[in-house]
C-alpha cells in the first residue's frame, strides 16, 4: 500500500462522496480526520467504519467556511496524528434558484461553503505540508465546474472557481513537492442527487423522482449508467498515489462531460 500510515483530512465526510472517499482511503491504509458541520451520529458511524478496517479515525464537528473552526480542525488533527499528508476539500451544498429569485444570502451561503472553505482549509494545511516537503491536495469540484446549468448559477460559479484555485495553487506549491488536483464528479448516486436534484428536475417532465436518475444517465451518458461513491474514492486514491500529476481536473462522470 503506497498510502499506508499517511494522514488525511476529508471534509464533508458524514455521507455521500465524502464518506466514500474516507472509506476508500482507509482501505488503502490511511488514518483520517473526518469533518462535518452537523450529522454527528452519521460522522461517528463513518469513524466506526474506518476503525473496522484497522485504521485510526478522528471525527471533528466543524464549519469549514469559518476560519477559526478550520484552525481548530487542523490543530486537533496535528495533536492526534502529528502530520497531515492529504487534504480532501469535499464539503459542499447545492441550491436551486433562477437568478431573479436568488437571494444574496443564498448566493453567499453556496459560495462560502463550496469555495471559501477550499481556500480556508488549504491555507491552514499548506504550512505543515511545506515543512514536510510533501503533500496532496484534492479539491472536489463537479461537472458543473466545467459547464453551466440553469437554476444553479451560484453552485456552478463556486465549482468553476475551485478549478481556477486548483490550477493556481498547483503552480504556486509545486516547488514544495505539493500536488494540487481537482475531481469533477457527475451523476454520482448520492442523497444530493436522489433526494434533491431528482425531485426538483423531474417536475413537469412526467417522470417520478425515483426514475429520474436512471432516465438522466441513460439519456446523457455514453455508457448509459451512473457512478457510485467508490468511483470517486478510486480517483482520489489514484491522485494521492502519483507524484507527477498536478493542476489537473479529472472528470468522473460516465462521459457526460468530456473536457
Amino acid at each position: 500500500m503506497k498510502l499506508k500510515d499517511k494522514v488525511a483530512i476529508v471534509t464533508g465526510a458524514s455521507r455521500g462522496i465524502g464518506r466514500g472517499i474516507a472509506i476508500k482511503l482507509a482501505q488503502e491504509g490511511v488514518n483520517l480526520a473526518i469533518v462535518a458541520v452537523r450529522s454527528k451520529e452519521k460522522l461517528y458511524n463513518v469513524a466506526n467504519e474506518i476503525q473496522s478496517v484497522g485504521r485510526q479515525s478522528l471525527p471533528i464537528i466543524a464549519d469549514v467556511s469559518k476560519s477559526e473552526e478550520v484552525k481548530r480542525m487542523v490543530e486537533e488533527t496535528l495533536k492526534r496524528f502529528g502530520r497531515i499528508d492529504i487534504l480532501i476539500n469535499n464539503a459542499g451544498i447545492i441550491r436551486i434558484s433562477h437568478i431573479m429569485e436568488m437571494s444574496e444570502d443564498e448566493w453567499d451561503e453556496v459560495i462560502n461553503i463550496n469555495l471559501k472553505s477550499v481556500f480556508l482549509c488549504t491555507k491552514a494545511v499548506v504550512p505543515h505540508m511545506i515543512k514536510q516537503k510533501s503533500g496532496k491536495i484534492i479539491n472536489i469540484s463537479s461537472t458543473g465546474g466545467k459547464s453551466g446549468f440553469p437554476g444553479i448559477a451560484h453552485y456552478c460559479a463556486s465549482k468553476f472557481g475551485i478549478l481556477g484555485f486548483t490550477q493556481s495553487l498547483a503552480k504556486e506549491l509545486g516547488v514544495y513537492n505539493i500536488t494540487v488536483n481537482a475531481i469533477c464528479p457527475g451523476e454520482v448516486k448520492t442523497e444530493m442527487w436522489t433526494n434533491f436534484l431528482c425531485v426538483e428536475w423531474s417536475k413537469g417532465q412526467n417522470i417520478s423522482p425515483d426514475d429520474y436518475y436512471d432516465y438522466f444517465v441513460k439519456t446523457y451518458s455514453p455508457l448509459g449508467r451512473g457512478m457510485d461513491v467508490e468511483d470517486v474514492g478510486n480517483a482520489v486514491v489514484f491522485l494521492c498515489s502519483l507524484n507527477n500529476i498536478t493542476g489537473q481536473s479529472l472528470n468522473i462522470c460516465s462521459g457526460t462531460e468530456m473536457h
